[in-house]
């Protein structure tokens, strides 16, 4: 039996033999009986001295040891508290989450001759001897209390297997002590103890003692054996026991320390506590498995074996720094955890036995304590530093050591979770050679610890590391939660630690972060061999090149489809040499950056060729993009000219950058070649992505590295997969590339959609035999079954992929192959594939790197990390892009140079998983990817923050369901409310709006037949022609009726307009103000006015804003009229605030009228009825989405939720 000798317990065996230890100051004096201090003993007195020192000056400070002896209690029938270790055992119990975690085995080998009758009458004086062992436990009031029950006859069962082969022997036991093990402790009924003894022969027996940790520790199961030896020593003699009494009981314990551990004596302790623990990082070690949601104990071993060569080195260069063993193993443990984990600051369990008081050293009971030894390793330290600074943290935890960890975790209150241990995950322990082996005996029997096995290990951390010192090696075991971690995980680990523990003895001034993790071998495979991508590939050609090479040789064959629309590989290279030719003739050269900006149609395939022909890079503008965007776009690019359609030139800012219209283009009449002397090494194109500043970055490829990338795909994907490529992804980004070059590359056929999800009504859908998309877009193609039966291989880039995405399209039989494809930008498209298997159970990877591509997972000081370990993904090979165009700061940061490499830094975390493939996990930044689209949210957060409404904002990607990924911004908006909402943020919105009603009704006024009835302005968001004035009559009479059925005397029109309804209320009231913005409206009414003053002498007209009423009197209006108007109130908050303050205007019982406010959730239908009813016979359903899509996109009036309106 392995248990730890914390100092503890080394200095309670020197006491047994008489051996003390004492400070005089700050020296260490000892004396000992002749003999007993031997050689070894003296070398362990040299190795602990700064520990023994630590401790001993502790104990002086020690809460427990300044106070008087504890003394028993009154047994008055009350029962006694739990101890506060006792009570976090006791609500694990309760929740039924234990298991057998606790159970605490104790199993001897007894070889010779045994007395049954003497053995059971110990064990049973010692369960009377400590009443823990016979303490059951319960709940008054909701209390949990120990229930002390009298002394009982323990039964001691024996199970004969003395019968059996010795094969079936050893088999049998393993089985029953397992089960034994197994079996749970019912603590409210059970006591804390049992015990079974196995018959193997007539002088060999098995006996093994099971306790539970509520009433046990591993310094009580040194106890117990020394106590069993000593009864059942006498009792075989028959004679009394030797063993003096008691001198206090557990529960005695129990009760002082709830007693004692409050006030000041707690404050001091937790205040140190406290400081040093606050904001405690969970450490985040990688797994191999997700945790479950409830701990497990599941446990396994991996035996670990530090040679003396490396034993010697440890322990001098523990002398030289004068730390301890203990405390050199642990720097190494926490440099590794940080290597790991990538994490500054670790925190690592330690048990300390806390038997230091007289009063308990003999008791059998719970009194193990937990350090938590938290040391920040940031700034890269040297590993002396390190052992320094772990030095410094061992001993202010051993000098704070009193605090129970229980009560700890009820102070500080951490996260809790039932899926893990608060405070800290792992433990690290190193015990000493003495407590490997029994320092007990019994007569005419030899005694040992049963090492057979029997039971499964159970762990109650994720990972254990346990140390000892074993002649001249180290030996130990790496105990771990197997619903974690493998075996062959924790191998490596400790493969990994112990080559950190030789590189640190051997350069300890050396940075931690140099010192080597991995053997050469293990660098060579994930170095190397994983990256043994070479392939040939043409390096003098172009993408149009290689385009022109298939018109060659299929120039009859479809080239491109997009609805009815199609073109071979010879019409589409004689339209693309015409626009070539004639983009020369407009200046464009080679590196010459040429905006196309274009709605989805063959004439985009014909500007994308055509300006590659020419020389240029194309810089795709997407016509859906605000009007912000590409104004950023054009005027960081400095574009020669752009390439537009009619439909896309209405959305583009106004800029001086040459407009031209792909359909209208003065095309030269040569349709031959063009030759542009372009080269590889010049730019095919240059994609902007989204920007962390808030701008977006161009990405400049070359033309060298789309065509590696399409050579690979030709190594990859057969003709057949390339006859018909779905191309659905927006030329401004990546996948583009893919879809549009590979197949023209190849001889394959490009069939264009809007958007993937308008596959199944091309009319070219049964065509289609590879689709290259976003996984959220081929979840609903799956949701819809409307995935083509000629799809033989689907693709999948963009977005994380889940495997229930993967089974679900390979449930449709004829698809034959899904690959899940990473790569930015940065790097043309894709890095890295992997072909999902079918029927597979664990979650996709990206794979391994492409043709000609490299991959080097490095941690942030550019170290390569092991197997599983996560680290940034960073790229080297022909694909890397040139440059950010015009940014060559954040060009250096990004593109680096790595041991004669250059390399992209992705900002990507992923790792290596055993088999080569790569895991990704995540990002290392506040980049998002969704639908295939990378975006910074401290983009979107820098847009947010600029409102003045808002004080702050954070975005984040929510997926609230598998596969659908959303942006949601959370905001904290200013104090200030609608009610002291400022006018002035709203001027300029408002001005334009009085000059364009001032504009209506001037420009109206040779439409008037009714003075009084006057329609200008009124135009159909139709066919902008008048509304028919009956139309008008039967609204306007609707609203009028509505206001007089309320019999008003005093009415207030805000923004009465031409007087529609002003003239046909007020005759029927005593006082009618109207108010309005617009001065020529209020100067129409006033003529009006003028002519009929007898009908409408009490009106007045004041022009002003809406929220204007400061010269209004409360409860002066019996109807204030708001028609037709709220829509041009520049926010909600402000129509809150016109409404909060008509309230203080209206009468008690008044009316407040809100007409012709337009509804938000009706938006959509309103501007698709529009669209649909100005459509012409040959507009697409997909250009009608874009154009309402964009017609919503430039909304500028105030759209209003009728929900608002429910209180």
């Amino acid at each position: 039996m392995k248990q730890m000798q914390m100092i503890e317990e080394f200095l309670f065996e020197l006491r047994n033999q008489d051996i003390q230890l004492w400070l005089e100051g700050d020296q260490l004096h000892y004396s000992a009986p002749e003999g007993k201090l031997t050689p070894t003993l003296l070398a362990q007195l040299r190795e602990r001295k700064e520990e023994i020192l630590s401790f001993l000056y502790s104990a002086k400070q020690s809460v427990y040891s300044q106070q008087s002896q504890i003394k028993p209690i009154e047994r008055n029938g009350n029962p006694p508290p739990l101890s506060y270790a006792q009570q976090r055992l006791w609500f694990l119990e309760k929740m039924a989450l234990s298991s057998n975690a606790y159970n605490m085995p104790l199993t001897l080998h007894l070889l010779g001759q045994l007395d049954y009758v003497a053995l059971q009458k110990s064990l049973n004086q010692i369960i009377a001897r400590h009443e823990t062992l016979r303490t059951t436990f319960s709940e008054i009031n909701g209390t949990p209390v120990q229930i002390i029950q009298p002394p009982f006859e323990l039964e001691l069962p024996i199970i004969d297997l003395s019968g059996l082969t010795p094969y079936d022997s050893t088999t049998k036991l393993q089985q029953l002590l397992q089960q034994e093990n197994e079996q749970r402790f019912n603590l409210e009924v059970d006591p804390p103890i049992r015990a079974q003894l196995y018959q193997l022969g007539t002088t060999e027996h098995i006996l093994q003692i099971t306790l539970h940790h509520i009433a046990s520790d591993g310094w009580s199961l040194t106890v117990l054996p020394k106590e069993l030896s000593a009864i059942y020593t006498a009792t075989l003699f028959e004679k009394p026991s030797p063993l003096p009494e008691l001198p206090i009981q557990y529960a005695d314990f129990a009760v002082w320390q709830k007693n004692y551990l409050q006030g000041q004596t707690l404050e001091t302790q937790l205040n140190y506590w406290k400081q040093k623990l606050q904001d405690l990082p969970q450490l985040q070690l990688p797994k191999d498995h997700p945790r479950p949601a409830v701990e497990t104990f599941n446990g396994a071993g991996i035996p670990i074996n530090i040679p003396a060569a490396l034993t010697s080195k440890v322990k001098q260069l523990t002398q030289k720094q004068g730390t301890t063993l203990f405390m050199t193993l642990l720097a190494v443990f926490k440099v590794l955890l940080s290597r790991y984990s990538g994490q500054g600051s670790i925190a690592v369990g330690s048990p300390i036995a806390n038997r230091n008081r007289s009063e308990i050293e003999g008791l059998i009971g719970f009194f193990v304590n937990s350090l938590v030894m938290y040391t920040d390793l940031g700034g890269d330290p040297s590993f002396t530093e390190v052992l320094n600074r772990v030095k410094q943290t061992a001993l202010e935890a051993y000098g704070h050591q009193d605090i129970p960890f229980e009560k700890l975790v009820e102070e500080l209150r951490p996260e809790r979770a039932l899926s893990q241990n608060p405070l800290f995950q792992v433990m690290f322990a190193v015990q000493q050679e003495e407590m490997l082996k029994p320092s007990f005996t019994l007569p005419n029997l030899e005694v040992g610890f049963y090492e057979g096995g029997g039971a499964e290990m159970t762990v109650r951390f994720d990972l254990e590391l346990h140390l000892w010192p074993v002649g001249e090696e180290i030996k130990g075991f790496c105990a771990y939660n197997r619903d974690l971690f493998s075996a062959e995980t924790i191998s490596r680990m400790m493969s990994h630690y112990e080559n950190l523990l030789s590189a640190a003895v051997e350069t300890p001034e050396r940075p931690v972060s140099q010192l080597p993790l991995m053997t050469e071998p293990e660098l060579y495979q994930i170095l190397v061999e994983w990256n043994n991508t070479k392939t040939d590939y043409p390096t003098d050609k172009c993408i149009h090149q290689l385009f022109e090479e298939q018109v060659e040789n299929n120039p009859d064959a479809i080239a491109v489809v997009f609805e009815e629309q199609k073109l071979t590989y010879s019409q589409l290279n004689s339209k693309a040499n015409q626009l070539a030719h004639y983009l020369q003739k407009l200046g464009v050269s080679p590196e010459t950056l040429v905006g196309i900006c274009v709605e989805r149609s063959v004439e985009m395939v014909v500007g994308l060729l055509a300006i590659l022909k020419a020389g240029g890079a194309y810089v795709p503008l997407d016509p859906n993009y605000p009007t912000s965007r590409l104004s950023q776009i054009l005027e960081d690019g400095e574009l020669h000219l752009v390439l537009t359609d009619f439909n896309s030139q209405l959305n583009l800012p106004e800029t001086k950058t040459p407009l031209i219209d792909i359909n209208q283009a003065n095309r030269a009449e040569i349709q031959a070649n063009v030759v542009s002397n372009v080269n590889p090494q010049n730019l095919a194109y240059v994609l902007y992505t989204s920007g962390s500043t808030g701008r977006p970055k161009g990405v400049a490829i070359e033309h060298g590295s789309p065509v590696s990338l399409l050579y690979w795909a030709r190594e990859v994907y057969s003709q057949e997969e390339l006859s018909g490529v779905l191309a659905s992804t927006s030329i401004c980004f990546d996948l583009s590339v893919f879809e549009l070059f590979v197949p023209l590359s190849w001889g394959g056929k490009v069939i264009l959609a809007e958007n993937a999800l308008y596959l199944p009504e091309l009319p070219a859908a049964g065509e289609v035999s590879l689709i290259n998309t976003v996984p959220s877009a081929a979840r609903e193609l799956v949701r819809n079954q409307s995935i083509p039966t000629g799809v033989k291989t689907v693709n999948l880039a963009g977005e994380p992929l889940d495997n229930q995405l993967v089974q679900q399209l390979y449930e449709q039989q004829t698809i034959k192959a899904v690959y899940n494809l990473y790569g930015p930008s940065e790097d043309t498209t894709y890095s890295t594939y992997g072909l999902m298997e079918k029927g597979a159970t664990k979650s996709p990877t990206i794979g391994r790197p492409i043709a000609n591509t490299q991959v080097y997972i490095l941690n942030v000081h550019l170290q390569p990390v092991p197997i599983g370990v996560a680290g940034e993904l960073h790229i080297a090979g022909e694909g890397l892009a040139r440059s950010y165009l015009k940014q060559a700061e954040l060009t250096s940061e990004k593109f680096i140079f790595w041991q004669g490499k250059r390399l992209y830094k992705t900002g990507d975390l992923v790792r290596y998983l055993p088999d080569g493939n790569i895991e990704f996990l995540g990002r290392i930044d506040h980049q998002v990817k969704i639908r295939g689209y990378r975006i910074e949210t401290g983009e979107i957060q820098g847009i947010l923050n600029e409102h003045p409404k808002v004080k702050e904002a954070v975005v984040i990607a929510r997926e609230d369901k598998p596969g659908d990924k959303r942006l949601v911004a959370y905001l904290v908006a200013e104090t200030e409310t609608a009610t002291n909402f400022n006018p002035e943020l709203s001027n300029n919105q408002l001005s334009n709006w009085q000059e364009v009603f001032n504009q209506q009704i001037e420009n109206g006024e040779s439409e008037i037949i009714d003075p009084l009835f006057n329609l200008s302005g009124w135009r159909s968001s139709y066919d902008n022609q008048p509304i028919p004035v009956e139309q008008m009559r039967i609204w306007a009479g609707d609203i009028v009726s509505q206001v007089l059925a309320q019999k008003p005397e005093s009415v207030w029109e805000i923004g009465c307009g031409t007087g529609m309804l002003l003239f046909q209320i007020a005759p029927q009231t005593q006082k009618y103000l109207g108010t309005d913005i617009s001065k020529v409206s209020l100067e129409y009414i006033k003529q009006q006015i003028e002519q009929q003053p007898d009908k409408y002498g009490h009106v007045s007209l004041a022009q002003k804003r809406a929220e204007d009423m400061a010269d209004l009197a409360d409860n002066s209006f019996d109807v204030v009229l708001l028609s037709s108007i709220v829509q041009y109130f520049p926010s909600v908050e402000y129509l809150l605030q016109v409404i909060e303050e008509s309230i203080r205007v209206v009468k008690p019982g008044g009316m407040i009228f809100l007409g012709d406010i337009r509804s938000r959730p009706l938006m959509k239908a309103f501007h698709s009825s529009v669209q649909l009813y100005q459509a012409t016979p040959s507009l697409s359903r997909q250009q009608l989405k874009s154009k309402i899509d964009r017609k919503m996109e430039q909304e500028t009036e105030l759209l209003v939720s009728p929900e608002l309106f429910i209180a």
